[in-house]
């Protein structure tokens, strides 16, 4: 059964909402650790959110994989970007980095609506 990446996102999304009720001070520091990281200096955005995505898919990571991929997209990243990113991890992570690449491009399809049916 293919993963649901937009599903994983929403149900992540409601449990950081409760850690943020239970952890505050601590989701306040992530927040400003990804702020400060994600911020436009000699890497744009878009180039920082790749190198994300492409640590998503090397430490096995399903809802950073969903996270960076929305994000990839939001910034404009098109599916030949992306798909160049997760050749790189593949080269460098061998073959359990290109199952956990493949869901990451799934992850892109779902999100930009064109899920491919070849499921």
């Amino acid at each position: 059964m293919a993963k649901d990446y937009e599903e994983l996102t929403k149900n992540i999304s409601q449990y950081i909402g409760e850690l943020r009720k239970a952890a505050p001070e601590a989701m306040q520091g992530f927040s400003a650790l990804a702020k400060g990281a994600l911020q436009d200096g000699a890497l744009d955005k878009k180039t920082k959110e790749l190198i994300a995505l492409a640590i998503g898919v090397a430490v096995r990571c399903d809802g950073c994989i969903g996270f960076h991929t929305k994000a990839c997209l939001d910034l404009g990243a098109t599916r030949e970007e992306v798909a160049e990113t997760l050749a790189m991890t593949v080269y460098m992570g061998g073959g359990p980095n290109l199952m956990y690449a493949a869901d990451a491009l799934r992850a892109y399809d779902q999100f930009a609506g064109n899920e491919k049916a070849a499921g």
